[in-house]
């Protein structure tokens, strides 16, 4: 059986615990390691990208990553009751022109009971910055 600790239902602590491994995850830019925090049925709505199961979050989040350089998030919990949050986020990548952008977004997500998402939808908004106006590094 696949555990991702901590499960739900999330107290304060453990949620914000949760939030912050999923920051350091994605902040390794690695998507076997990302994906393993999903169940192997997840179902994202990332943007206006729909994708359902492990692998084809794999695909994504390798696509990503080529395209998202520089690529360094941060995440902050909004709230939470039993399996799901609310987690606000921004971050900055740098496309391969050389374009930099802060990407803005919500997300909200439902665990099993092992501590795996089960759903993540997500809504991103993107705006072009100057290098110089970065504020995650």
């Amino acid at each position: 059986m696949e555990q991702k600790l901590p499960p739900p239902p999330f107290t304060m602590e453990t949620a914000l615990q949760k939030v912050q491994l999923a920051e350091d995850a994605w902040n390794s830019k690695d998507p076997e390691r990302i994906a393993l925090a999903y169940t192997i049925d997840t179902e994202w709505r990332n943007r206006t990208e729909f994708i359902n199961g492990r692998e084809e979050v794999k695909a994504f989040l390798n696509r990503k990553f080529e395209k998202e350089l520089h690529y360094k998030l941060k995440k902050e919990l909004w709230g939470f009751r039993e399996n799901r949050m609310a987690v606000r986020f921004e971050y900055e990548y740098q496309n391969h022109d050389g374009q930099w952008f802060r990407a803005y977004g919500n997300e909200l997500w439902e665990f099993d009971e092992n501590g795996l998402m089960r759903k993540r939808f997500a809504s991103i908004n993107d705006l072009p910055i100057e290098e110089k106006d970065r504020k995650l590094k």
